[in-house]
């Protein structure tokens, strides 16, 4: 009995001293929390994007009820425990996971709408111009109201987008009605598993196809029953937009031009493809997106012009709020450049906070930085939840939050640092800022980059360093001043300076661009290793005290999980026209040098290479793992024999030999020896597939198994 009892208080001292241990770890992390209580709101547009995020994760569409109960049971439960506070933070956190999933399900419903589901050849179709969006060559052309030829209204997509080649189309304006011949088609899937996912981001812009015309676009009187006159707002918007593009555009040809309406009007598509990969590869891309830059120094150069016109009348100056005057001027000018520029995600977020800042003037209160990045996030994602996955949104806010963070951070220091500086010292603590600044958000935008662009651009800090004061001194208030004068007919007087501008910021970056290792490129990065990396940064940012720290361990995590990835060894397009491989140096070799190009091209990009590495037409290729033929490949790995057959002959062999038989046509024999098969129907249905080749044999993964059953998968027809 004495034994028992003994070993009893044994046990319970074990668990005792276990309980110590544990609340010992436990208790700096409850206190740390109670002492930032003021920085919990912060977390709210987190947990939202997070319930976000899980929707877009799901395979299959959640019932339309699981966010509304979730959202109200949550609320329930936090009514009832109000006065417990980690149970309130419990409920609080659940019910901000839940308000994310319910806000992406009813963005869904309201933006569901047909999507064509094959392919229609040659066809008529009959619309109304919504957007003209210029190109080097050409113009691409969304259209709305659309009667397609054999097509039923009710499986007619509400927005087709097709794009005109022909040199000598007349001039179309948002609202006129057109007729014209295209080709049309689905819009596309990911060109593999896990890459950009087009038509996602298609089914949220309301467009259910794509396509080409045939020759040109001919204006047409509208059909009977469809007013004359384009009274929605956003025609009226677009056709405002397209008026500024080409007045730009006049005044400054060529690329300078087209920049310029990049910086006015948004419009992008005509900036030629050697200077967007300069600015890409120098780290100045960001330049062509209108973001909180420009936004706060269109508002900025309203503001502090017309209040410092206004204090040289002292009448006015004395008697009246001339600072609320020029807030309200600031704020109204703010919301035109939003409208003109086209509303982008960077835009949004500028404006937002922009204008909390403004109304803070009219109310005489102090904004608080890192909360109105908060609060504007969530704005943001409860309107357009789908843009948490796309790269503005995710770029803008990490650029945002950082600097704001290491600014809040070094406060102190810099103050001390600039007091009693002479002018001197003052400008190279100004150059040293700009410096740090770059670099923080070079370093906080560099894993979206990674992820959604596979490169980084090395010298992007020396290039902002120079195009960043260019573009707030002397590009941007040349924009404000042409703004002013376009009315009048005079915006010339303020474009051509600023193209001058607009010349010395591309000379910058293709400057740059040509220095030797200008741009690493990397290849596709994990979304686990995103999400590690986002919430370990989140929790460096939002939170003030030592325990900040922490969040470092999160970014190591998602930088071992980007080294553990591991490429497929074998790829194959959806539509059988491509196959690559990879080689015993890491390198994919391409079937061919010009099929496929769309795939093709994302799939280097997603491998971090530059240029197609062709594989042996006939013979073996320089490392012995592939072998060719006239009628098909063998390519060998790990113990493993694969089969590519690109004519049926190749399967007589392949059949009886291979452990996996991809084949671009049709299999209809057995094949003994292969645990799988991949033919032309699998790719039809699937899409495209790849390959990881183990010594225990192969794992396969197709796009359509990737993305599972979601309102925006174009799912195939009962037959090809």
């Amino acid at each position: 009995m004495s034994e028992s009892v003994g070993e009893f208080a044994v046990s319970q001292g074990g668990q005792l001293r276990g309980r110590s241990w544990f609340a010992g770890m436990i208790r700096p992390l409850t206190e740390s929390l109670a002492a930032e209580s003021d920085r919990w709101p912060l977390w709210v547009p987190v947990a939202v994007g997070l319930g976000i995020a899980f929707y877009f994760a799901l395979p299959v569409e959640p019932p339309t009820w699981v966010g509304p109960v979730g959202l109200g049971t949550a609320g329930v439960a936090g009514v009832v425990v109000r006065c417990q506070a980690r149970l309130l933070i419990l409920a609080a956190a659940v019910a901000a996971l839940c308000l994310g999933l319910t806000a992406a399900q009813i963005r869904t419903a309201i933006v569901d709408a047909p999507v064509l589901t094959q392919e229609l050849r040659a066809v008529m179709v009959t619309a109304r111009v919504a957007e003209v969006q210029q190109l080097p060559f050409g113009s691409r052309l969304v259209l709305e109201r659309s009667r397609i030829q054999f097509l039923a209204p009710e499986k007619t997509p509400r927005r087709i987008r097709v794009r005109v080649a022909a040199r000598d189309q007349p001039q179309l304006w948002p609202g006129m009605w057109v007729r014209l011949r295209a080709t049309l088609a689905p819009p596309s899937a990911p060109a593999a598993p896990g890459a950009f996912d087009f038509q996602r981001h298609a089914f949220f812009q309301g467009i259910g196809a794509s396509g080409f015309v045939f020759g040109h676009a001919e204006p047409v009187d509208p059909p009977e029953g469809e007013k004359t006159e384009s009274a929605a707002w956003h025609i009226w918007l677009a056709e405002f937009r397209q008026d500024v593009t080409r007045r730009v555009e006049d005044a400054l040809p060529g690329g300078v031009g087209a920049i310029a309406a990049a910086l006015t009007t948004g419009s992008r598509n005509a900036i030629p493809e050697d200077v967007i990969e300069a600015m890409r590869d120098s780290g100045l891309a960001h330049l062509l997106s209108i973001s909180g830059l420009h936004m706060g120094l269109v508002a900025g150069i309203l503001f502090f012009s017309l209040r410092g016109l206004l204090s040289l009348m002292p009448p006015l100056a004395l008697g009246y709020p001339i600072k609320k005057w020029a807030a309200v001027v600031a704020l109204l000018g703010a919301f035109l450049y939003l409208l003109i520029s086209g509303g982008t995600v960077p835009t949004q977020r500028s404006f937002l906070m922009t204008s909390v800042v403004l109304v803070a003037v009219l109310v005489d209160r102090s904004a608080i930085s890192m909360r109105l990045v908060a609060w504007a996030a969530l704005v943001l994602l409860l309107f357009s939840p789908e843009a948490m996955v796309g790269p503005s949104f995710q770029m803008s806010f990490a650029a945002v939050v950082c600097l704001i963070a290491a600014y809040e951070a070094t406060r102190d220091y810099r103050r001390r640092r600039r007091a009693d500086a002479g002018w001197l010292r003052r400008f190279g603590h100004y150059a040293g800022d700009l410096a740090a600044t770059s670099l923080v958000a070079t370093i906080a935008t560099a894993p979206y980059a990674i992820y959604h662009f596979n490169r980084v651009a090395d010298y992007s800090v020396a290039a902002n360093m120079l195009a960043v004061p260019l573009t707030g001194i002397w590009v941007m208030p040349w924009a404000v001043v042409a703004f002013l004068l376009m009315p009048f007919g005079f915006e010339r007087f303020g474009l051509v300076p600023m193209g001058w501008g607009i010349e010395a910021v591309i000379t910058i970056a293709k400057t740059v661009a040509a220095w030797p290792g200008a741009v690493t490129l990397v290849p596709a990065m994990p979304v686990a290793a995103l999400g590690l990396i986002t919430l370990g940064g989140l929790w460096v940012c939002l939170w003030q005290r030592r325990w900040r720290l922490y969040g470092l361990a999160g970014i190591a995590a998602g930088v071992l999980a980007m080294a553990l990835v591991r490429p497929p060894d074998l790829l194959v397009s959806g539509d059988g026209k491509l196959v690559a491989v990879k080689d015993d140096d890491g390198e994919i070799l391409f079937s061919s040098g010009r099929a496929a190009r769309f795939d093709g091209g994302i799939w280097l990009r997603r491998a971090g290479q530059k240029e197609r590495a062709p594989w042996p037409r006939d013979g073996y290729g320089a490392d012995g793992r592939l072998a060719c033929d006239t009628l098909g490949c063998i390519y060998r790995a790990e113990g493993q024999i694969i089969a590519i057959a690109w004519k049926p002959g190749a399967l007589i062999e392949d059949c009886h030999v291979a452990d996996l038989v991809v084949s671009t046509e049709p299999v209809r024999r057995a094949c003994p020896s292969a645990k799988r098969v991949i033919d032309r129907f699998d790719l039809w249905r699937d899409g495209g597939h790849a390959v990881w080749i183990e010594r225990d044999g192969v794992r396969i993964q197709s796009v359509h198994e990737a993305r599972g059953a979601r309102p925006w998968v174009v799912a195939p027809r009962s037959d090809p």
